[in-house]
C-alpha cells in the first residue's frame, strides 16, 4: 500500500521471493523482505501486508536502473521497525548494543587456509577494540564466532543485527573457535555485557589520500608496493599510532591482491602469520612464501570510522588470469 507519484492511495499484489536480503548499502542494518509487489517512488513508508491484512513490513527501496519499478522491491521487516518504535516510545531514542569487534565473513579461501571443514560457518574477528565489551569478555583477534545466545551466526550481517537489536547492558553468550588462524581451533564460550554504540561508529569514512613516498616492492606480492610507516604517511593516510605494519601505496588493479580486496592506504600487519614492521621485512617474508596462497592480516579504514583489521587470502602470483 502507498501513494506513488502522489496520485493517491494504491494497492499492488505480489509474492515474497526472499527474506534476509542485505548488502545494498542503503543503511547500516539491512535484513530486507524481497517482493515483486510493485513498489514505485512514493511507496516508501507504506505498508507491506499479507493476504490476511497483517502488517509484515514497511516498503523501503527498489532495485532499478531507470528510477522506476523493475520487478524487485524491498521492505524492512515489521519486527525491526517495531524494535525502533518501542525504543522511541520508551526512551525517546534508539540505543543499540555494541561488542567492539571488527568482523569479516569466513570465505571458502579463508576456511581452506585455516584448515576448517568446507561446511564451517561463522564470522572471523579481525580486531578487537581495547576496553570494549568483547575485549572484557576475552574475545581475541582471529577468533571465529559461531553462535550468539544459541543462534547460529552465518555471516557478519547476522551477528550485527542480533547485537544491534539488543540494548546496552544486555549479557550475551558467544560460542567461538580460538586458534583457527594457526590451524588449531579450540571451542570456547564467553559472556559479554554489551556496551552502547559509540558516536564514532556512525561517523563517515575519510579518504585514503594520494601518492605516498619511499615506495618499495616485494617479490611474491610484486603487484603491491609498500612503504614504511612514518609520521608523514600516518598523517596523510590518517593511520593511528597504535597500528603497526607497512603501508600499501599501490596495488595493480588487475592483480590477485586487488581481487582479494587489498587497497592503497591499507596497512599490512602480518604476512603468513608473521608480523611486519618495515617494507624490507615485507619484501624478505614475501621471498620466502611457498605454496599457492598467502595469508595477510590487514588494517583498513574501509570497515568503519575508526578502522579495523581483517584477514585476506591472496593467490601467489602476479596477476589474474
Amino acid at each position: 500500500m502507498g501513494n506513488p507519484f502522489a496520485v493517491g492511495q494504491t494497492v499492488t499484489m505480489g509474492i515474497v521471493s526472499a527474506v534476509g536480503r542485505g548488502g545494498f548499502g542503503i543503511n547500516g542494518y539491512e535484513n530486507f523482505i524481497q517482493t515483486d509487489a510493485a513498489i514505485n517512488p512514493g511507496n516508501s513508508g507504506g505498508a507491506l501486508v499479507d493476504a490476511e491484512g497483517r502488517l509484515i513490513g514497511i516498503n523501503t527501496a527498489i532495485l532499478s536502473r531507470s528510477g522506476g519499478y523493475q520487478g524487485v522491491g524491498f521492505a524492512v521487516p515489521v519486527n525491526m521497525a517495531r524494535f525502533v518504535m518501542d525504543q522511541l516510545v520508551a526512551y525517546g531514542k534508539v540505543s543499540r548494543g555494541f561488542l567492539g569487534i571488527n568482523i569479516q565473513p569466513l570465505t571458502p579461501n579463508l576456511a581452506r587456509e585455516f584448515h576448517l571443514p568446507d561446511e564451517s560457518s561463522g564470522v572471523l574477528v579481525g580486531g578487537v577494540t581495547p576496553n570494549s565489551a568483547a575485549a572484557k569478555a576475552g574475545v581475541e583477534d582471529g577468533d571465529l564466532i559461531t553462535e550468539l545466545d544459541g543462534k547460529k551466526i552465518t555471516d557478519p550481517r547476522s551477528l550485527q543485527l542480533l547485537v544491534a537489536q539488543s540494548r546496552p547492558g544486555t549479557r550475551v553468550t558467544l560460542r567461538l573457535l580460538r586458534g583457527v588462524s594457526e590451524g588449531k581451533p579450540v571451542e570456547k564460550t564467553v559472556t559479554a555485557t554489551l556496551a552502547g554504540l559509540p558516536r564514532e561508529a556512525l561517523a563517515g569514512m575519510g579518504g585514503t589520500g594520494q601518492n605516498a613516498p619511499d615506495q618499495s616492492s616485494n617479490d611474491v606480492l610484486d603487484s603491491v608496493e609498500v612503504a614504511d610507516l612514518d609520521a608523514a604517511t600516518r598523517r596523510q593516510f590518517d593511520i593511528p599510532q597504535t597500528v603497526q605494519g607497512v603501508l600499501v601505496t599501490s596495488v595493480d588493479e588487475d592483480s590477485y591482491a586487488a581481487q582479494a580486496g587489498l587497497r592503497a592506504g591499507d596497512v599490512i600487519v602480518a604476512i603468513d602469520r608473521k608480523t611486519v614492521r618495515t617494507a624490507q621485512q615485507a619484501a624478505d617474508l614475501s621471498e620466502k612464501i611457498k605454496g599457492t596462497r598467502v595469508l595477510l592480516r590487514v588494517w583498513s579504514r574501509s570497515g568503519g570510522g575508526t578502522g579495523g583489521t581483517r584477514y585476506l587470502v591472496v593467490e601467489n602470483g602476479k596477476s589474474k588470469q
